[in-house]
C-alpha cells in the first residue's frame, strides 16, 4: 500500500528495487509440552508481536529506500537538467567556435592573399629598383663617354666606371655580377690605353700648313741652273791642254791655223748653247695624272688654298676630339698631294711622311669605349 504523503515515483526513471531478502525469524524455542491450554494464547501473541516488529522494520527499510530513490531521482533530474544546459551551452559554444573558425579561415585566406600580393609587390619593387639602377648606370657611362671624347681624357670614364662598380656592390644583386666583372675589365683596359698629346699634333698641322706654299706642283717647270744670263745651260767638257800644245801655236802656228782653232771653239760653244736651250723648250717624261698637268696658274692658287682649308678643318676636328673627321680630312689632303704635287720633290715627300705620321698617331689616340660594361648592362636589362 502506497503512502499518500510521498510523491509519486516514476517507474521509468527509477531503477527497479532489488528484492528484500526474507527476514529469518528466530527459531522458536522448543516448548515443553504444555500441559495446560493457557500457553497457546501467549505463544500466538508473541508470534504476532514478532511478525508486527518484522513488518515495521521492513516498512521502515522500504521507506528509507524510497526516500533514497526519490533523492537520487531528484539528483539525477538535476544532473540531467544541468547536462542539458551544459550541452546547450556546448552546442552554442561549438557554433560560436565554428563561426569564429570560419571568420579565422576567411581572415587567413585574406592574409595569405595579402602576403602573396606583398611578395609580388616587393619583387616588383626590387625589379623596378634594379631596372632603374641599370638604366641609371647606362646613362652615366654614356655621359662619361661623351665627356671623355670632349676633353680628350679618360679620367671621366674611369671615375664613372668606378662609381658604377661601387653602386652595384652596395645593391648586392646576383644578376648584376656579370656587369661588375665587365666594368673591372673595362677599367683595366682603359687605364692601359696610351694616348697622344693632341696639342702637339695640332702644332704639326700648323707647320704643314705653313710649308704648303713651298711644295712644287706636278706641272711646274724647274728653272735652269746658270751662272749668268749669257752662260750656257750645259757645260762643255774641255779637253785638257798640255803646256807643249799651248806653246806650239804661239811658236810656229800660222794665221790660218789660229782661225781654224777659233772656228772650232766657237762652233762647239754655239752647239752646246743651242742644245741647252732646246732641252729647256721640250721635255719628255711620264704623266700619270693628266689633269694635274692642265692646271692654270689661278687654279694652282685655289688648289693650295683648298688644301690649306682641309688641313684647318682637320685641326679644328682634332681640337674638338672628333678624331674620325680629322683622319678623313688628312686622308683627303694626302690624296691631293699625291695627285697634284710633285712626289719626287723632297718637300712633298716630307709632307707626305708628316701626314702619314699624323694619321698613325690619330689611330693610336682613339679613346677606348666601355663596350663590355654597356653590353653587360644591356643583357641585364633584357634579362629581367
Amino acid at each position: 500500500m502506497a503512502d499518500p504523503d510521498l510523491p509519486p515515483i516514476s517507474t521509468a526513471s527509477v531503477p527497479p528495487v532489488p528484492p528484500v531478502p526474507p527476514v529469518a525469524l528466530p527459531a522458536q524455542p522448543a516448548l515443553p509440552p504444555a500441559s495446560s491450554s493457557g500457553l497457546m494464547p501467549k505463544l500466538a501473541l508473541g508470534l504476532a508481536l514478532l511478525a508486527a516488529g518484522a513488518s515495521a522494520t521492513l516498512w521502515l527499510q522500504l521507506q528509507a529506500v524510497r526516500k533514497e530513490l526519490a533523492r537520487r531521482s531528484s539528483d539525477t533530474g538535476t544532473l540531467v537538467t544541468e547536462a542539458r544546459e551544459q550541452s546547450a551551452r556546448a552546442e552554442s559554444l561549438v557554433q560560436d567556435l565554428q563561426v569564429r573558425l570560419g571568420v579565422a579561415e576567411v581572415r587567413l585566406s585574406e592574409v595569405s592573399l595579402q602576403r602573396s600580393q606583398l611578395d609580388e609587390l616587393m619583387l616588383t619593387v626590387s625589379r623596378t629598383r634594379d631596372d632603374s639602377l641599370v638604366q641609371d648606370l647606362e646613362s652615366t657611362l654614356r655621359l662619361a663617354q661623351q665627356q671623355a671624347q670632349l676633353t680628350g681624357s679618360v679620367q671621366p670614364l674611369i671615375s664613372a666606371l668606378q662609381s658604377a662598380d661601387q653602386r652595384i656592390a652596395r645593391a648586392a644583386q646576383p644578376r648584376l655580377n656579370p656587369v661588375q666583372r665587365a666594368i673591372a675589365r673595362d677599367i683595366e683596359r682603359i687605364q692601359a690605353a696610351a694616348l697622344v698629346d693632341l696639342p702637339a699634333l695640332a702644332g704639326r698641322l700648323d707647320e704643314l700648313i705653313g710649308q704648303l706654299d713651298e711644295l712644287p706642283l706636278l706641272n711646274a717647270v724647274a728653272p735652269a741652273q746658270s751662272d749668268g744670263p749669257e752662260a750656257p745651260a750645259v757645260a762643255v767638257k774641255a779637253e785638257p791642254v798640255t803646256p807643249a800644245q799651248q806653246a806650239a801655236p804661239a811658236a810656229g802656228a800660222s794665221a790660218w791655223q789660229r782661225l781654224q782653232s777659233w772656228w772650232f771653239d766657237w762652233s762647239a760653244r754655239a752647239w752646246a748653247n743651242l742644245s741647252a736651250r732646246g732641252s729647256e723648250l721640250v721635255r719628255v717624261h711620264r704623266v700619270d695624272q693628266p689633269e694635274a698637268m692642265l692646271l692654270a696658274p689661278d687654279q694652282e692658287f685655289f688648289l693650295r688654298e683648298n688644301t690649306k682649308l682641309k688641313l684647318l678643318n682637320a685641326r679644328l676636328a682634332l681640337l674638338a676630339r672628333q678624331l674620325g673627321t680629322a683622319s678623313a680630312d688628312l686622308r683627303a689632303v694626302e690624296a691631293t698631294l699625291q695627285r697634284y704635287f710633285d712626289g719626287q720633290a723632297k718637300p712633298t715627300q716630307l709632307a707626305l711622311e708628316t701626314l702619314q705620321g699624323l694619321q698613325r698617331d690619330l689611330r693610336l689616340n682613339q679613346l677606348p669605349d666601355p663596350d663590355d660594361a654597356l653590353a653587360a648592362l644591356a643583357a641585364a636589362a633584357g634579362g629581367r
